[in-house]
């Protein structure tokens, strides 16, 4: 895998750190986990979905975060010391995880659940009103006047006397 180095784009820009943080962190981490999988998909224009396999967790094991633009879920089994089971195969993981997500501007999550080992994250992006688009009515007020180029050019002689 290649590596980029992002240090001109942090020389040239102001205000644009966030962003470059962001390809920092996707482009310099070769040891992105791959448990546990997921899915995300698009249910709407502004709506998104995070489904994430889960198998063996229950509600009290898996905890959602977010904080400024980072969701966060973990999971995590309470140690077993004593009733080990004696496994021939063991398939199914269930040790502990953390995966986090860059949320865009104005992303929330709205609703989570659990059901048939699947974790379902709901999240909407709901840009406030200042950000919206908006009509702006043209109004008529006075006609402009304008001055022939002889007036513009008697104007500074007149100013001068």
């Amino acid at each position: 895998m290649r590596t980029f180095d992002l240090s001109p784009l942090y020389r040239s820009t102001v205000g644009f750190d966030q962003l470059s943080s962001l390809f920092d962190n996707v482009l310099s981490d070769p040891a992105q986990p791959g448990y546990p999988p997921y899915n995300i998909e698009r249910t709407g224009e502004n709506s998104y979905r995070i489904s994430m396999a889960v198998a063996g967790f229950s509600e009290d094991e898996l905890n959602l975060e977010s904080r400024e633009n980072t969701l966060t879920i973990s999971g995590s089994k309470p140690s077993q010391s004593g009733d080990e089971a004696n496994y021939l195969h063991r398939g199914i993981a269930t040790r502990d995880f953390q995966r986090r997500f860059q949320l865009a501007d104005h992303v929330e999550v709205t609703n989570a659940s659990l059901e048939n080992g699947l974790l379902h994250v709901d999240l909407t992006r709901e840009l406030p009103e200042v950000l919206k688009p908006r009509q702006i009515q043209i109004k008529s007020g006075h006609p402009v006047t304008t001055r022939s180029v002889e007036q513009q050019a008697e104007a500074p002689a007149l100013a001068d006397a």
